[in-house]
């Protein structure tokens, strides 16, 4: 399987750095970043590359050569002119028969490239992409999934005001089927965001998100170079590759993250307490997940419908994202036990394993995402989240004063 690796940018934004290298070139602590590159995807077993090379693209084949002396092979397409991050595809047809990684070359990334393919091939994707939570959604990328992972639609920066999403982020990260070279214009500058993506949609082709919380970003500007060597340096790149068992802080949602109101089902009722940007924020910086657990009767109350909820959730996630802070996932319980409301719906009158203080949605993200149960943490409002946590195995689980102010940072610094 080949992994395409777009390096023929000329790197306006950081040729402040040094303009006399291709910004792929750019060395962290003495290696280029796409030497990073090649000796991840050879970790995964994959040493079969494809370089697009431009501007300057004389150095990269001077420096890598056939790729002998790294175990590799590889090839390289020259442009003769910008084709932008997806024009040199139209000329690859013939070279690239089966489905292939893309990757760009100013990207810093520690990723399980074999857990990404593994989903592709069992969504049957015709493209999948490598999708994130950043601190910045409101100025980028984002794409929204449908509830099975497959991509609805993608909203491009910039945002109109108003604008409302789960805070899922592009990390221009891919892999293609052959089939998505058919609608790339031969000779024609395009890219692969902006023109080839949604060309995928309108065709009715299959796509779909693959998130993960793995360390990647680009290196595209000076403030983003230097963040990403002192990550290299810290050891936090490597560190976060999903084969390593992370710590989460679980965080009930009402009273805790949002102003508790009875039986929450319209958006306009979510509003962050004070203080919650600062505190998702700090638990981001520590490097803990952020998973919230929530229990949410009105679902079984027929008070609000899955697409509803799945809207407030994404009015939480957007509020956050303004105050530069994420979370890594949300899970909620849409059952009740009790039964004998008119309008409930009975499917979900049921007793489960998921409704606090029963631990199964904190059971179910550890499974999800790697998670250190022994190191993890549980605040809520109610006994019920602090049974919770005890049930699922946590470190500690603390309870918090509802609606307090700076109560949830409070605590995260005592014990993170």
């Amino acid at each position: 399987m080949k992994v395409v690796v777009i390096a023929g940018g000329q790197g306006t934004r950081i040729a402040s750095l040094n303009n006399e290298i291709p910004k792929a070139m750019i060395p962290i602590n003495g290696k280029p970043i796409l030497e990073y590159e090649v000796e991840m995807a050879k970790r995964y077993g994959y040493t079969d590359f494809l370089f697009v090379i431009g501007h300057m693209g004389d150095q990269i084949e001077h420096h890598f050569g056939d790729g002998q002396k790294w175990g590799v092979n590889i090839e390289y397409y020259k442009e003769e002119k910008p084709l932008g991050t997806a024009g040199a595809l139209g000329y690859l047809k013939e070279r690239l028969t089966e489905d292939f990684f893309v990757f760009y070359g100013d990207t810093v990334m520690d990723i399980d490239m074999c857990a990404m393919l593994e989903y592709h091939k069992n969504k049957q994707a015709d493209a999948t992409l490598f999708l994130h939570p950043n601190d910045h959604p409101y100025d980028s990328d984002i794409v929204d999934l449908e509830m099975n992972g497959r991509i609805k639609k993608f909203c491009n920066k910039p945002h109109k005001d108003g604008f409302v999403s789960h805070n899922m982020v592009n990390a221009a990260l891919f892999i293609f089927s052959p089939k998505i070279l058919d609608l790339v214009e031969v000779g024609i500058k395009s890219h692969i965001e902006k023109h080839v993506l949604p060309a995928c949609l309108e065709k009715g082709l299959k796509l779909y998100g693959y998130v993960s919380f793995e360390y990647i970003k680009d290196m595209g500007t000076p403030d983003r170079y230097y963040s990403v060597c002192d990550d290299v340096t810290s050891g936090k790149v490597a560190r976060l590759n999903r084969k390593y068992i992370r710590p989460a802080i679980f965080l009930d949602r009402d009273g805790v993250i949002s102003k508790e109101v009875n039986l929450l089902c319209k958006p306009e009722q979510m509003e962050l307490i004070e203080g919650v940007g600062e505190a998702i924020r700090y638990i981001n910086q520590k490097g803990y997940l952020a998973i919230v657990v929530t229990n949410q009767p009105v679902i079984a109350r027929n008070l609000c419908s899955l697409e509803e909820l799945d809207y407030i959730h994404a009015k939480l996630e957007t509020l956050l994202g303004h105050e530069h802070a994420y979370l890594n996932a949300i899970y909620y319980c849409p059952h009740h036990p009790d039964s004998g409301y008119p309008e409930e719906r009975k499917e979900y009158k049921i007793k489960c394993d998921c409704r606090k203080p029963a631990p199964g949605m904190l059971l179910r993200a550890a499974k999800d995402w790697n998670i250190d149960m022994s190191q993890s943490y549980m605040i809520g409002d109610r006994d019920s989240d602090v049974r919770a946590g005890e049930n699922a195995g946590c470190k500690a689980s603390f309870k918090i004063e509802m609606n307090k102010s700076n109560a949830l940072l409070d605590v995260l610094k005592t014990i993170i």
